[in-house]
């Protein structure tokens, strides 16, 4: 059996808040990270166009100075 729960009882979020990372409002539970719909879209926009990319060395002696 589930515990019963009190009317109006006030229920503890999982995650404390945050702002969007998009805009800086605060987040909204069913958006979460971000503060609405649009804020997200945006995130994924960028990550499908390829804008969050991690830079990579061409060369690969250049890319460990330390292994030498």
């Amino acid at each position: 059996m589930a515990p019963s729960t009190k009317p109006g009882a006030k229920v503890e979020p999982l995650r404390k808040a945050r702002p969007c990372p998009e805009c800086g409002k605060p987040s909204a539970r069913e958006h979460y990270p971000f503060c609405s719909d649009r804020c997200r879209t945006l995130d994924l926009s960028r990550w499908l166009k390829g804008s969050y990319a991690i830079p990579v060395a061409e060369d690969q002696s250049k890319a460990d100075p330390l292994d030498e």
